[in-house]
């Protein structure tokens, strides 16, 4: 790996980032640190005082005043204590600062990826974001601990050097012939560490990303016996981010001891000159002890620059990472108008619209997707009115999720416009279209809380709209049933709950808002078909209420029983409208439609006798394969 030539100019421009964004408490901090050189010089200054006026002349007399005991004792102890002082106003402020900075960029790449698009999620695999999130953000401030130590240090130099110099200027130089080497060598030691802990960061992110797919899929990895494959693939980044750690190890084992003995080398040849000089009486017993004590004080807080220049490379990296999630473009723009139809159903249009995955992207729930970069939806048009039923019906991978997407505007798309009351949704403020469409998706998600915080997720109502909630989404039976009701806690994941289960509190969390769009991405497949009726008959129900929470459906279908109760069917296959209609009308006039329903049916009645067979049917045990009969039955048939 190429060292980057510049890695120490990038590392200080990220300091001063940090510096600009707190520059008070830097300020602070720094001052601390100035208190604590500028009382480190005085402490040896004191300490040659004592050793000339009070110490020495003690032992040519063999006794001494108690004023002069106390006057010394007064003296050391008052520099001590401004000397603390200094050290925790440096400690203090230098972790105040590099948290802040911690916490201001975690919540600042976090709302990034709330602002951008699913089409850039779908390119950078969720360990990474979240090693983005943490790891990186942790690397890029990890110098703001030892940067305040490492001005200080420069200031204590500058007053160490001038009183040393002083002192004696031959002892002088032999001492500053060691901050050279020191300095070199700090540089030798960057230049050696930056490959390796460049490496190291990146491995970070490679091992967080095998985790956290092995942990997603393990259901996946449980049942088709890939434990000891997903294991051996952790276990390969693993090791190799341990082989990295052990090299950026072995670069500060090999280095740090050598930057240890520099500054005592230091020490004990101004010994052995000044023994020397003292002897000619060149200079006196105390200027000794304070050149000495001097040079012994510096030898661990010159440690501190090479703490900031150790750190840089990886906080340079760190940064980089972090400026390329903050730097991403793609996020929705968002107008200045607001959706004034508050209660009543919404009124649907799509017009012409057409849709395109880049190519590393891959369509969850339709198949094949089109991670080849081709469009998956050509110039789709057709209208809802307010309070209609819409089923989208079409084959595997001919564009339905996607179509999903578009109309509670997950994506944008390509060219064309969806339009809700008329106006286009680029055009409405940010959250005008979260209150006003909701969507059910396929896969279900629920997080490791009560039913009641499933459902509403921080919405505050009362407990009578989430009954209602549920009983439209023919769930308040089997919560009722539940241990503690609404406060039963589900599980991680709704572990505690089957699939169609889930799918029905999901539908409840929509249903709870009172969506004036709600749009079904086949959020049923893992319910019976009878439940499923129920649930379509009674969103019927409430469509035609007067006073009831009513609104236009999207559902995604394949069920001959759901799709006839939609007002129009629109039959889309590979990305393109084919057919639009009464579902009747469908059934006469298009072959591909009817042979793909007819399909969908006989995989249905085949499953419905297995479960019959095998002694009733269960949505935990038969939701998966249920859809998955169906759709190798919709690929024997095409």
């Amino acid at each position: 790996m190429r060292v980057n030539p510049h890695i120490l100019r990038d590392g200080m421009r990220v300091l001063g980032v940090a510096i600009r964004a707190e520059p008070r408490v830097f300020a602070i901090s720094v001052l601390g640190s100035a208190l604590y050189a500028a009382m480190t010089v005085a402490t040896a200054t004191v300490l040659g005082r004592v050793t000339e006026d009070v110490v020495l002349p003690a032992f040519k007399t063999g006794d001494t005043t108690v004023g002069a005991l106390a006057g010394a004792s007064a003296a050391i102890v008052g520099v001590a204590v401004f000397k603390a002082l200094g050290v925790a106003a440096r400690r203090f402020y230098a972790g105040l600062m590099q948290y802040r900075m911690q916490a201001r960029y975690r919540r600042a790449v976090t709302r990034q990826y709330l602002r951008l698009p699913l089409a850039w999620h779908h390119r950078h695999p969720t360990g990474q974001l979240l090693s983005n999130a943490n790891a990186d953000v942790e690397a890029a401030w990890a110098p703001l601990a030892p940067l305040p130590m490492a001005v200080g240090v420069v200031f204590m130099l500058v007053i160490a050097a001038v009183s040393i110099v002083l002192t004696d200027p031959t002892v002088a130089i032999v001492g500053f012939l060691v901050f050279p080497a020191i300095a070199l060598l700090n540089v030798v030691y960057q230049r050696r560490l930056a490959p390796v802990a460049t490496r190291a960061q990146q491995l970070r992110a490679e091992v967080s990303e095998v985790a956290h797919e092995s942990f997603e899929g393990g259901l996946v990895v449980k049942t088709l016996g890939r434990e000891q494959a997903e294991a051996d693939r952790f276990a390969e980044r693993a090791e190799a981010l341990r082989d990295a750690n052990v090299a950026v190890g072995r670069v500060r084992g090999l280095f740090d001891p050598i930057l240890e003995a520099l500054p005592n080398l230091g020490v004990l040849a101004v010994l052995l000159i000044g023994s020397a000089r003292l002897e000619a009486g060149a200079m006196t017993a105390g200027d000794l002890v304070n050149v000495a004590y001097l040079f012994t004080l510096l030898a661990w807080p010159i440690r501190a620059l090479g703490w900031v220049l150790a750190e840089v490379p990886r906080s340079v990296v760190g940064w980089t990472r972090v400026r390329s999630v903050l730097d991403a473009t793609g996020e929705l723009p968002y107008g200045p108008h607001s959706l004034n139809g508050k209660g009543a159903a919404a009124e649907l249009e799509v017009r012409e619209v057409r849709f395109a995955y880049e190519s590393s992207e891959v369509e969850e729930g339709d198949g094949d997707g089109a991670g080849d970069g081709r469009h998956v939806l050509h110039d789709v048009s057709f209208a809802a009115q307010p309070g209609r039923t819409i089923a989208v019906v079409g084959p595997t991978g001919s564009g339905k999720s996607t179509l999903a997407s578009l109309l509670v505007r997950l994506v944008d798309p390509g060219d064309g416009s969806v339009l809700l009351d008329g106006m286009d949704v680029r055009d409405i403020r940010q959250g005008g279209v979260a209150e006003t469409a909701a969507l059910v998706p396929q896969q279900t998600f629920l997080f490791d809380d009560t039913v009641r915080g499933n459902v509403v997720l921080g919405l505050d109502v009362p407990d009578e709209r989430v009954w209602e909630a549920l009983r439209l989404a023919q769930a308040d039976g089997f919560v009722a049933a539940l241990g503690n009701g609404l406060d039963t806690k589900v599980g991680e994941r709704g572990a505690t709950l089957s699939g169609g289960q889930r799918q029905r509190l999901a539908l409840a969390r929509a249903l709870v808002r009172r969506p004036r769009l709600l749009v079904l991405d086949d959020a049923t497949s893992s319910v019976d078909a009878q439940v499923e009726s129920r649930i379509l008959q009674g969103l019927r129900e409430a469509q035609e209420a007067e006073d009831g929470p009513g609104a236009t459906v999207v559902v995604v279908a394949y069920r001959k029983a759901t799709i006839s109760l939609a007002d129009e069917v629109v039959y889309i296959e590979h990305g393109r409208v084919l057919d639009r209609g009464p579902h009747a009308e469908l059934l006469e006039r298009s072959e591909g439609y009817r042979n793909l329903v007819n399909a969908y049916e006989r995989a249905e009645e085949e499953q419905e006798a297995l479960d019959d067979g095998g002694g009733g049917s269960d949505d935990v045990r038969h939701g998966d394969t249920k859809r998955s009969d169906i759709e190798g039955s919709e690929e024997a048939l095409r």
